[in-house]
């Protein structure tokens, strides 16, 4: 969705709501410098979104920003998770976590069927999984044990 700075008011406004500004100026499709010029705007380039510095923050979109040769792109700002935001987080972590363990205790489904004999290895492999879980710091850091 292109994105366009008003010159006069420093608002940012999409190309269908500036369209919506001007009912009675027909616009081309593709705008140009000279529609930019005649309008009053500058376009404003999408920039990726910066990774957050650790697991309880968030980025979002923050206004423009004018870069060194004078072109307006998005800016982004970084902030604390709320409790709710860190509750929902953790939930949702858990639960990929938890299938992900899922996954691979249903790999190693095949080692415990009755005319095979499971190995010591693979059943302290196996319940190391299901502990995964109980470990201190999960969902956020889980040490994996090794597949024997």
């Amino acid at each position: 969705m292109s994105q366009y700075r008003i010159r006069s008011t420093g608002e940012v406004k999409t190309q269908g709501q500036i369209r919506s500004m001007h009912p009675n100026v027909s616009l081309p499709k593709a705008w140009g410098a000279n529609v930019h010029e005649s309008l009053g705007i500058d376009p404003v380039a999408s920039t990726s979104a910066p990774a957050p510095s650790s697991v309880y923050k968030k980025v979002s979109l923050n206004g423009v920003v004018q870069d060194s040769e004078g072109n307006w792109q998005q800016a982004w700002s970084e902030e604390d998770m709320s409790a709710d935001e860190k509750t929902a987080h953790d939930a949702s972590t858990a639960l990929r976590e938890r299938e992900n363990r899922d996954n691979l205790l249903k790999a190693t489904d095949h080692c415990g069927l009755s005319d095979v004999t499971m190995t010591d290895a693979m059943t302290t492999y196996r319940q190391a999984l299901r502990d995964v879980p109980q470990q201190d710091g999960f969902p956020s850091t889980i040490i994996w044990p090794t597949k024997p």
